[in-house]
């Protein structure tokens, strides 16, 4: 094995990207039936807890630059499932709400959720999956600012 064959082995973001693909695509194909990939999904739950939250504000919650996630709303807005305005607080911000519609779709999607988080957990074990999920959480806090301008 050359150096550069090894060292890729060896890279977390390869690992790391390609089991978020592997299992992104299994939500993914889970939440089908409703019409929603994971990332939506995500984000309609983030905003079915929250009253109203900017746009900045919810890509750092999900840890996704703005740009991206400006760029995911699109789509939800266009379904009506969230109302994107300009803040009430802040002129400059751009607020972000879910709708009815859109709790509705959420609500839809949950059983489909639920059902491959457990086939996962079943899988990886329950234990492995709460020790990854604090790992992942332990990654964010690292000290990079990949969306820092």
């Amino acid at each position: 094995m050359t150096e550069a064959a090894a060292d890729v082995e060896l890279c977390n973001n390869l690992a790391l990207r390609k089991a978020a693909r592997y299992l992104g695509s299994t939500y993914d194909k889970a939440l089908a039936p409703v019409g929603l990939r994971a990332t939506q999904f995500s984000i309609l739950q983030k905003l079915s807890a929250h009253e109203e939250m900017t746009i900045s504000g919810l890509a750092d919650m999900i840890a996704m630059d703005r740009t991206t996630m400006a760029t995911n709303l699109k789509p939800l807005a266009r379904e009506g499932l969230v109302t994107i305005e300009s803040s009430a607080a802040d002129r400059r911000a751009r607020s972000v709400k879910i709708t009815p519609d859109g709790l509705a779709r959420m609500k839809a999607g949950l059983p489909l959720w639920q059902e491959v988080q457990a086939r996962f957990e079943g899988a990886f074990g329950a234990g492995d999956a709460a020790r990854l999920r604090t790992s992942l959480e332990a990654v964010l806090r690292t000290g990079f600012e990949p969306w820092a301008e």
